[in-house]
C-alpha cells in the first residue's frame, strides 16, 4: 500500500501506527464481538475508553486537578458560540485579539451575545504578526480575553500565552498537543481533534471549575459545560468511534515522547520549509514576519501565481497531497501536524527546490 504525504488542513494526517490499531479492532474490540462503533457509549468497556483518554490527555497538558476535561462535538466554531454563552457570567462585553482569519470568525460570532472589545489587531498589516502587548488595550472589567493561539490560514502564531488579568481563553484548535502550553494560565482552552489528536468529530474544552456554572439563561442544555461536566462529556451520545480513535492518537503521542518532543519534531519540520522559502531568491514568498511563524500551518505564494495550479498538480503527482491554499487567501499552504514526519516535510522542501529549477 503506497501512502501519500498528507499536509491537509484538517481533516488532517493520522498516524499510521493509530490507523492500524484502528484496523486490527474493527471488527471485534476486546473480545466483545463488536465494533467500537456499535457498543454503547453508557457500557463499562465504553467508559473505560472515554476515562484513559481523560487521563492520558491530563498527563500530555499537566492539567491541574481543578481544570475539567471535556470531549464535546461541534468543533471550534461551535466553541465561538458556547464560550460567550458559557463565560460572560453577567458581564456585556469580552475582549478579543484579531490576528487572522478564525480569531475573526470568533469575535463575529461572539458579537451576538455581548460587546466584544478587539483589544489588538494586525489586520492593517496583512496579519502578518502578533500585535506587541504594549499595543493591547485590555479591559479589566472584561469577561475574558480571546486569542488564537495558531492562525492556519495566515500561520501567525503566539510564541508564549498573554497575559491577562481576566481569565484567558485560548483557540488552540490547531496546535493543542503540538508544543507546550501552560495550561494554569488559562481559564478555557479548546479545541477540535482534526488537527493534532485525532480525527474530526470530537472537541476538547480545558475549563477551570471556577468558570463552571455562569451560563446565560438562554444556553441550550447541550452547550452548557456545567451540565458537559456533570454528565462526564456524555449528556447526549458523544461521537464515539472520534473519541476512541483520538484516545489511541494521545497514546501514540506518550509513547512518541510526549509534546516536548513532538515539538521538536514540528519546530525541525516547518525550519526545513522556510528554509526553501527563504532561499529561493523570492521565487517562493511567505508574508509572515519570521518571528511570528507558524510551526503548524506554512502559507506561501509563488512569485509568479500563474504557476501555481502546476505546483499543485505535480505536488499530487509526486504523493505531496492537501497543499492547495485556503479559499480566503490562495496561495500554497502545508499542514505539519503531528502525524506529518520529518520525511514528508523533507519531501516537500525537495519537490520546491527541484520545481524552482524546472521553472525559476
Amino acid at each position: 500500500m503506497a501512502r501519500s504525504y498528507n499536509f491537509s488542513a484538517g481533516p488532517a494526517a493520522l498516524p499510521l501506527e493509530v490507523l492500524q490499531e484502528a484496523h486490527e479492532e474493527f471488527f471485534d474490540f476486546a473480545g466483545t464481538g463488536m465494533s467500537i462503533m456499535e457498543i454503547s457509549h453508557r457500557s463499562g468497556v465504553f467508559i473505560d475508553i472515554a476515562r484513559q483518554a481523560e487521563l492520558d490527555l491530563r498527563a500530555l497538558l499537566q492539567v491541574p486537578d481543578r481544570y475539567k476535561v471535556l470531549f464535546l462535538q461541534g468543533g471550534a466554531s461551535l466553541q465561538f458560540s458556547q464560550v460567550p454563552m458559557n463565560l460572560l457570567r453577567g458581564k456585556a462585553s469580552a475582549d478579543y485579539l484579531h490576528t487572522g482569519l478564525w480569531s475573526g470568525k470568533a469575535i463575529e460570532a461572539a458579537r451576538r451575545y455581548c460587546t466584544v472589545r478587539i483589544a489588538a489587531s494586525s489586520e492593517s498589516t496583512g496579519f502578518d504578526r502578533i500585535p506587541a502587548p504594549a499595543e493591547w488595550r485590555l479591559d479589566p472589567g472584561a469577561a475574558y480575553l480571546h486569542y488564537t493561539e495558531n492562525e492556519t490560514v495566515h500561520g501567525v502564531q503566539f510564541a508564549t500565552a498573554p497575559e491577562a488579568q481576566v481569565p484567558l481563553v485560548c483557540d488552540a484548535c490547531s496546535s493543542l498537543l503540538s508544543k507546550p502550553i501552560d495550561v494554569s494560565r488559562h481559564g478555557l482552552i479548546y479545541a477540535a481533534a482534526q488537527k493534532n489528536m485525532g480525527p474530526a468529530g470530537v472537541t476538547v474544552v480545558v475549563v477551570d471549575e471556577a468558570l463552571l456554572d455562569g451560563a446565560m439563561s438562554v444556553t441550550p442544555d447541550v452547550l452548557n459545560y456545567a451540565h458537559a461536566a456533570r454528565a462526564d462529556s456524555m449528556f447526549n451520545t458523544p461521537a464515539t468511534f472520534s473519541w476512541y480513535l483520538t484516545g489511541l492518537t494521545l497514546r501514540w503521542i506518550r509513547r512518541n515522547g510526549g509534546i516536548n518532543r513532538i515539538h521538536q519534531a514540528n519546530q525541525a519540520k516547518a525550519w526545513l520549509l522556510y528554509r526553501a522559502i527563504d532561499a529561493s531568491g523570492g521565487f517562493y514568498a511567505n508574508a509572515v514576519r519570521p518571528e511570528f511563524r507558524s510551526i503548524n500551518n506554512v502559507p506561501f505564494f509563488l512569485a509568479d501565481s500563474t504557476l501555481e495550479p502546476l505546483f499543485l498538480r505535480q505536488a499530487e503527482s509526486a504523493g505531496l497531497m492537501g497543499l492547495k491554499g485556503h479559499t480566503h487567501t490562495g496561495g500554497i499552504r502545508a499542514s505539519l501536524y503531528n502525524a506529518v514526519d520529518l520525511p514528508a516535510a523533507a519531501a516537500l522542501a525537495d519537490f520546491m527546490t527541484h520545481f524552482q529549477r524546472a521553472h525559476g
